[in-house]
């Protein structure tokens, strides 16, 4: 395992002439040759005998800490640390008084869920990787990488691996529960700026906060769109962040209420955290953009998703309000075109073909949208 170093060694006495001048040999196993004869000679041969020799207990020193993405200093020599040598480094990393699982849904990620399980592992507790129907190597690399993996049987949505990992951390007791993406965008090292907050118990949902300088300006305008639709007159300022960290309330909160299984779930989150009243926060983090750091999401797709996503969220929990109010408007509006037409026929008894098209134009969708809010609204009182 460890390279023998050549010294200088001069023949012994009883071997004189034997090397003409002193020869270079590989260092053997004893330097002390008398005291290992000796040893040998004074060792207790029966089984259970006590040895009346104590031997000095061996004691390592770490020099410098190893990376292994670096290549050695020294060629020909290698270094083996051991995990738990480097977990002895670190301390600090991860707080005894909270218990943390780190959480990645991924969809085919094998170039970066290895670096991403590895470098979380230091911060938490436990690492989960939601394998969302991969076809590649994600679920071999993260269990090499020290993860615990689910499966879903095929491709349902990172809304579902999310909720995969809400009912996972509630069923063992988690107290922090960190979200992050699986392609290398997030960095690991950040989780303690999450987790702070949730640790202090000033906030009980922290969402990471990118600044705009980071971002490709074309995800820039999506964002700004995004954030738009989904604050709902909070303060939040970056609402589609993938990297946040939830407390135990709001694992709970979220569990059952949750009902979409796409990228709008981190909308909907925020928007069960202001309904539920929960203290939300926000921490300045660094997010990777690059050719090696893309998502396998579209963001057109992405925007498109997620608006229509909070459009029929926000219609389901306020059914009246939304569809079935201005389905009333339309329909009043349609009677009083209607009321036109008809009185127009009588005083002239020309049919206006264009005014009775209009009025049908309101009438009728108001009619149908002011049912529909109203079944809707039914529907969710029972469900209630």
């Amino acid at each position: 395992m460890y390279n023998k170093d050549p010294v200088r060694a001069s023949p012994p006495a009883p071997l004189e002439g034997w090397f003409p001048e002193e020869a270079t040999v590989p260092l053997p196993q004893y330097i002390d040759t008398e005291r290992g004869r000796w040893i040998k000679q004074h060792t207790p041969r029966s089984i259970g005998q006590e040895s009346p020799i104590d031997v000095p207990a061996l004691h390592c020193e770490v020099q410098e800490q190893i990376s292994p993405l670096r290549t050695p200093a020294a060629p020909g020599h290698r270094q083996i640390v051991s995990e738990t040598a480097d977990a002895a480094l670190v301390p600090s990393r991860r707080s005894g008084k909270m218990k943390t699982l780190a959480a990645i849904p991924c969809f085919n990620e094998e170039i970066a869920i290895g670096s991403v399980v590895l470098t979380a592992r230091p911060y938490t507790d436990e690492v989960l990787v939601i394998d969302d129907g991969c076809t590649d190597g994600t679920v071999k690399v993260a269990r090499d990488a020290g993860a615990t993996v689910i499966s879903h049987d095929a491709r349902m949505g990172k809304g579902r691996g999310i909720k995969s990992a809400l009912q996972y951390a509630v069923d063992h007791n988690y107290d922090c529960l960190v979200f992050m993406d699986g392609d290398g965008q997030h960095d690991p090292r950040e989780i303690p700026l999450l987790t702070e907050p949730i640790l202090t118990d000033t906030a009980d949902l922290v969402i990471g906060f990118r600044t705009f300088d980071q971002m490709p300006l074309y995800r820039r305008f999506g964002r700004a769109v995004l954030d738009l639709a989904s604050s709902n007159g909070s303060g939040i300022t970056d609402s589609q962040c993938g990297f946040r960290a939830l407390n135990r309330k709001s694992m709970e909160s979220m569990l059952g209420t949750l009902r979409k299984n796409d990228f709008s779930t981190e909308s909907e989150m925020l928007r069960i955290a202001q309904e539920k009243h929960l203290r939300i926060g926000e921490t300045p983090i660094y997010c990777k953009y690059g050719e090696q750091y893309t998502s396998t999401k579209n963001p057109i797709s992405h925007g498109i998703e997620v608006l229509g996503s909070l459009f029929w969220i926000t219609v389901e929990r306020k059914p009246l309000l939304h569809i079935g109010l201005p389905g009333l408007a339309a329909m009043l509006a349609g009677i009083f075109l209607l009321l036109q037409f008809l009185q127009g026929f009588a005083e002239t008894g020309i049919v206006l073909i264009e005014q009775g098209m209009l009025a049908s134009l309101f009438l009728i969708p108001g009619t149908i949208a002011l049912i529909l809010g109203l079944m809707l609204a039914l529907i969710a009182r029972l469900q209630e």
